[in-house]
């Protein structure tokens, strides 16, 4: 994983040396963090407890190609509508959440099997890699210009994903009928329960909006939320046979909030 995370950085990094030395863009640089909601297999759907308890935390490093200045002549581009409204985002960010059932179920009258369902835990960590193209609705130039303006957009793009899942129980091993809810003995998708702790690569769908804040010439403040779509429904370790149990038959997906701070490069 380490080695793939270092082999992206560099293509960012010699694609925007690349581009900068032939056409003259600027560039950006930001960090970004907050709270994420990661809507799994643990818990119940829609259920607020859920989201409220299945939250963990996400900080990520940015970095932009600016098309509406020019860093070589210091001085904006050619004004039309690409470049004074779309800028490229590439991506480093890490997320973790900590996971285990919430909702009517597991507060509902004691037994066993209820007793069972409590006690099961889980965890993902995620190492996201990827890039984004972002839609400012109103001008990048006038916006650049202003102290104290503000720039909204909206975003979408792809990432790939290192993921780092793991199960358990309180009450003990998890493949025992003792300790475990029945349907997560059950094999699945090629697994030989309904659970697993293991370490894989997905790919994702990315979606945000939000706005920046011009602090100063050279720095912005950036609120945004985003939605994370994972090509897999493993990502949490929890993914009960789908063809059976219809109610845990989606991937997994976040939500994610974060404030972030930007600089622009000369």
């Amino acid at each position: 994983m380490s080695k793939s995370i270092i082999l992206f950085c560099f293509i960012i990094f010699e694609f925007s040396n690349n581009v900068y030395a032939q056409y003259g863009f600027s560039q950006e640089i930001g960090v970004l963090a907050g709270p994420v909601a990661f809507q799994s297999d643990y818990g119940e759907r829609l259920n607020l407890s859920t989201n409220a308890g299945n939250t963990g935390y996400g900080i990520g490093l940015i970095h932009y190609l600016n098309f509406s200045y020019d860093a070589v002549c210091n001085c904006f581009t050619l004004k039309n509508y690409f470049n004074d409204h779309f800028k490229l985002r590439s991506e480093l960010s890490y997320n973790k959440t900590e996971l285990q059932h919430f909702g009517n179920l597991v507060t509902s009258q004691p037994s066993i099997r209820i007793n069972e369902l409590k006690a099961m835990r889980g965890s993902t960590a995620v190492t996201n890699i990827g890039m984004q193209l972002e839609f400012f609705p109103f001008s990048i130039h006038n916006f650049s210009e202003t102290i104290g303006s503000w720039g909204p957009f909206i975003s979408l793009g792809a990432q790939f994903c290192f993921y780092n899942a793991k199960a358990s129980s309180t009450m003990g091993p998890l493949e025992s009928n003792l300790t475990q809810w029945p349907k997560y003995l059950d094999s699945s998708e090629g697994r030989p329960h309904g659970f697993s702790s293991e370490e894989k690569s997905v790919w994702s769908a990315v979606s945000s909006v939000g706005t920046r804040y011009k602090l100063a010439p050279l720095s912005d403040l950036m609120i945004d939320l985003r939605i994370q779509y994972y090509y897999s429904n493993w990502v949490d370790g929890l993914n009960p046979d789908p063809t059976i149990y219809k109610e845990n038959k989606s991937n997994d997906w976040l939500v994610w909030f974060n404030v972030g701070y930007i600089y622009y490069l000369q």
